[in-house]
C-alpha cells in the first residue's frame, strides 16, 4: 500500500484520507464525498483502536460490519481500503508510553469523562497519517472536539497533512448520524432526538436575553424531560474549547448523553464559523 501510495505521491496524485471505525453510515460517506472532490486518491481506513476505549465491554460491543461497509464504499467511489490488524497499527517495538500534550484541551468535555481517550485518538491517528501519507485528512464535525485534538496533533508534530472538518449529517428526523444509533431502540431512537432539539433551541436563544448558563440549564432539563441522562451540556469558544464567557465569537453548543446504555454526542455551530478553522 505504501508502495502505491508513494507511487500516486510521484506522479502529482493528491491523496485523500477518511479514518473510520467501521459500520459506515452516510457521514461517513459525506467525508469521502468531499475527499474526492479535493484529491485525485481517496483512501479509507477501518480500525476499531482498542486504545480509545475506556471500557472493554464498550470496545466489544462496537459494531463491526465489514461486508456491508465494502460495499458501501465501492457504491461512494472510494479507490483504497486500508483494513490493518492491531499488530499492524502496533507493532511488538510501538510505543505505547508516549502522552501527547494537548495545551489540556483534552481534559474537557469528553476528556473529563473519558480520560485517556484523546491519547488514544491521537496515538492512532499520527500512525495512520504516517502510513498513509496524505495531502489531507478528512474528519466529520460531530467528533468537534477531536477535530480540534487531531489539528493540535498536526500542528505540534509538524505533520504535512492539511485537516478539513466536515459538516454533520443528520437523520431526516434530526439526529446525528453515529454507529452506535445502530444500538439504539426505536423508542430511543425518537427520544434521542432531543439532543438536536436542544441544540436548535441553543442557537435561538443565543439571540435572545438569555444568560449562556440559562441557555444551558435549559437545555439540559429538556434533555432530562426525555429521559436521556445529559453528562454535558456546554456552549464553549469554538477555538479554545473553553467555555464561553459571552455570547459572540465562534460559538459552539456541544452536549454528550445517555439513550439507555448507549452514550450519543452532537454539536450545533451557534455563531461565526471561522472558514481558516473549517480549512
Amino acid at each position: 500500500m505504501r508502495l502505491l501510495l508513494h507511487q500516486l505521491a510521484q506522479n502529482g496524485q493528491k491523496i485523500g484520507f477518511v479514518p473510520t471505525m467501521g459500520a459506515l453510515h452516510e457521514g461517513h460517506l459525506s467525508l469521502i464525498a468531499s475527499a474526492k472532490k479535493e484529491c485525485d486518491f481517496v483512501v479509507t481506513s477501518i480500525f476499531v483502536n482498542p486504545t480509545q476505549f475506556n471500557e472493554q465491554s464498550d470496545l466489544d460491543k462496537y459494531p463491526r460490519t465489514l461486508e456491508n461497509d465494502i460495499q458501501l464504499l465501492a457504491q461512494a467511489g472510494n479507490d483504497l481500503l486500508y483494513t490493518p490488524t492491531v499488530e499492524d497499527i502496533y507493532p511488538d517495538d510501538f510505543d505505547h508510553g508516549k502522552v501527547y500534550q494537548f495545551n489540556g484541551i483534552d481534559n474537557l468535555l469528553e476528556g473529563a469523562f473519558r480520560p485517556g481517550h484523546f491519547n488514544g485518538v491521537a496515538m492512532v491517528v499520527h500512525r495512520l497519517l504516517d502510513i498513509v501519507q496524505p495531502d489531507a485528512i478528512f474528519m466529520g464535525q460531530k467528533d468537534f472536539q477531536q477535530v480540534a485534538i487531531i489539528r493540535q496533533l498536526i500542528k505540534t508534530e509538524n505533520l504535512s497533512t492539511r485537516l478539513v472538518m466536515c459538516p454533520i449529517i443528520r437523520s431526516s428526523e434530526g439526529l446525528a448520524l453515529s454507529s452506535r444509533n445502530a444500538r439504539l431502540s426505536p423508542e430511543w431512537k425518537k427520544k434521542a432526538l432531543v439532543l438536536s432539539q436542544s441544540l436548535h433551541f441553543a442557537k435561538a436563544a443565543i439571540q435572545s436575553k438569555q444568560s449562556i448558563k440559562e441557555i444551558e440549564a435549559e437545555a439540559i432539563k429538556r434533555i432530562k424531560n426525555q429521559g436521556l441522562k445529559p453528562e454535558y451540556f456546554s456552549i464553549i469558544n469554538g477555538l479554545t474549547l473553553q467555555d464561553a464567557t459571552r455570547k459572540s465569537g465562534f460559538l459552539v453548543a456541544v452536549t454528550a448523553a445517555w439513550a439507555g446504555d448507549v452514550r450519543l454526542i452532537d454539536n450545533m455551530i451557534l455563531r461565526d464559523k471561522s472558514d481558516s478553522y473549517a480549512k
